[in-house]
């Protein structure tokens, strides 16, 4: 069977963290991501999980208090737009998920925006290690939703190729707005250009 976007994203994920990188769950919701990176990354490295609601915070340290995996996660009260205010100046990021709309069970009012999310991709982007991956997870089915897949789409689509590989992941049969899922991976460098 074909993976669902959720499976794949996890699938991206495992075959590029290694135990002692340090990586991002951009939108840690009920702390699903969260928790699958800080099992990858080991003891000794490290997961930075923003989210804006407080829910979905003490949500995510419940659940990884229960794991035994607290440790190894920094959770911020804080939208993925401030990254740049938690990671070090050059410290290289071999991961990172979004999953863009609301949190499930919420106020679907509180949703991701395109402005936050490309600033947060931005970042990331400066900050990804050669081999690295951006998984993004786009659920289109809300308010604003079509808006912020376009913009997405915009944005992979203009990232040059020279340094990027950049995948589209979908079902085209769906019913509902299956989500859509993105995983853009920065090219080792060339030597000797």
């Amino acid at each position: 069977m074909l993976q669902t976007a959720l499976h794949f994203s996890h699938t991206l994920l495992k075959e590029v963290v290694q135990p002692g990188n340090h990586v991002v769950d951009a939108t840690m919701g009920n702390g699903n991501d969260t928790q699958l990176l800080a099992e990858l990354v080991g003891k000794t490295g490290k997961v930075y999980a923003f989210d804006i609601q407080e829910q979905a915070v003490q949500t995510t340290k419940q659940r990884l208090t229960e794991q035994q995996l607290a440790e190894r996660v920094h959770c911020i009260h804080d939208g993925h737009q401030h990254l740049s205010n938690y990671l070090g100046k050059d410290e290289p990021i071999h991961a990172a998920i979004f999953n863009l709309g609301y949190l499930p069970k919420s106020d679907k009012q509180i949703i991701t925006l395109p402005e936050t999310t490309k600033q947060a991709l931005h970042t990331l982007q400066t900050h990804l290690a050669p081999r690295g991956r951006i998984i993004i997870v786009a659920y289109s089915g809300h308010e604003g939703g079509v808006e912020e897949l376009q913009e997405i789409t915009q944005y992979c689509e203009s990232l040059p190729q020279e340094a990027f590989n950049v995948l589209n992941y979908q079902f085209i049969n769906q019913k509902n707005q299956p989500p859509i899922l993105f995983c853009i991976e920065k090219k080792p460098m060339r030597h000797g250009n």
